[in-house]
């Protein structure tokens, strides 16, 4: 399979984190302007080329904590995540990111989210061909308290924002916490339209599962531990394909976290072959020195699959968007406008 085939398709990206798709060369200009020893003393601690390492990715994420403090911050990183998306030829970009405060900074959770959107709204002025929809994050440590305020500002947002706030993301560390405290919030914000994209299965976690099953996400984040065979159950799979629940796939990243021992052992394959909606994701592109392009590729070489396959991998992918139906036909115009002369081209 050719990078550079993948690199040409059109594409949907469905699971990004905001601050974890962040590039060394925004790392570098926002450390540099904060201070710049911040970026020597981190460049020196991390082997060149080996920056997408599990030995690194806390280094990364520290230094980026640190210089994303702010609101011109979020907004530059924001602006220059969609513009590389765009670079790698995705058109539809769904970010998730957890609101954040910096009383020091002047920087309110409000502040933050506004930001964010401020960077979606000026790549749209520029007309970059990519439309770019966001959710906000819970993270599986917060109590009911920040987790009501989470669905509370999202619901705000997608009305203030004319939609382009399209639901709530669950994430977090999963080896800390027990989400099924939240399921009582994760109820409410689908019960006030807010789309559900939750963090499930990254590890064995059967209890807890079921019960988030319960809620009927839109779509499923990793769910590497679904399976008996890696940790999960026969009655959680067939949850997931009685209600046909998309997932999204990041091989890259579930290698890295050492949550998948080969990649030849990705679940990938056997939720491909069950026919379930499955989207190709990066999670986070910069952490993991990664693409989109490059996750396409990656699984086409290790599951053997034909231009044709992944060019169905990523048109279908439209039908998992959080969008309304006319984005969704204009994306599919897109993609059948190039088909014929990408998938016969040499």
């Amino acid at each position: 399979m050719s990078l550079d085939f993948c690199k040409r398709i059109p594409k949907v990206e469905l699971h990004a984190h905001l601050n974890g798709s962040i590039s060394e060369e925004t790392i570098k200009k926002l450390a540099m302007k904060k201070n710049p020893e911040l970026y020597k003393d981190w460049r020196m601690s991390v082997d060149k080329g080996k920056v997408g390492t599990i030995d690194n990715v806390f280094q990364i994420f520290k230094l980026i904590h640190q210089i994303s403090d702010n609101t011109e911050a979020i907004y530059t990183i924001a602006y220059d995540v969609i513009h590389e998306f765009s670079a790698d030829n995705v058109k539809y970009l769904e970010l998730r990111s957890t609101p954040r405060d910096a009383p020091s900074m002047g920087m309110t959770k409000i502040s933050y989210i506004e930001a964010i959107l401020k960077a979606i709204e000026d790549c749209h002025k520029e007309k970059l061909d990519i439309v770019v929809k966001l959710l906000l994050a819970i993270d599986r440590r917060n109590d009911l308290s920040i987790a009501k305020e989470t669905v509370d500002l999202a619901e705000r947002y997608s009305k203030l924002s004319g939609g382009t706030v399209v639901g709530v993301d669950l994430s977090g560390d999963p080896s800390v916490g027990d989400a099924r405290t939240l399921v009582p919030v994760l109820r409410d914000a689908k019960c006030r339209g807010l789309k559900l994209a939750l963090h499930l299965a990254e590890v064995p976690a059967v209890d807890e599962t079921e019960e988030m099953l319960k809620i009927i996400p839109d779509r499923i984040g990793h769910g590497t531990c679904l399976h008996p065979d890696a940790g999960g159950s026969q009655g959680l799979v067939d949850t997931v394909l009685q209600h046909r629940i998309p997932l999204e796939l990041c091989l890259t990243s579930n290698m890295t976290c050492e949550t998948v021992s080969h990649v030849d052992n990705h679940h990938f394959k056997y939720w491909y072959d069950q026919g379930l909606p499955c989207a190709i994701c990066t999670d986070d592109k910069g952490v993991f020195s990664t693409s989109l392009s490059e996750e396409y590729c990656l699984v086409a070489e290790t599951f053997g699959l034909t231009r044709n396959d992944i060019w169905t991998l990523s048109y279908n992918s439209i039908d998992l968007i959080f969008a309304e139906e006319a984005v969704k036909q204009d994306l599919r115009s897109k993609w059948n406008s190039v088909k014929s002369y990408e998938l016969n081209s040499e």
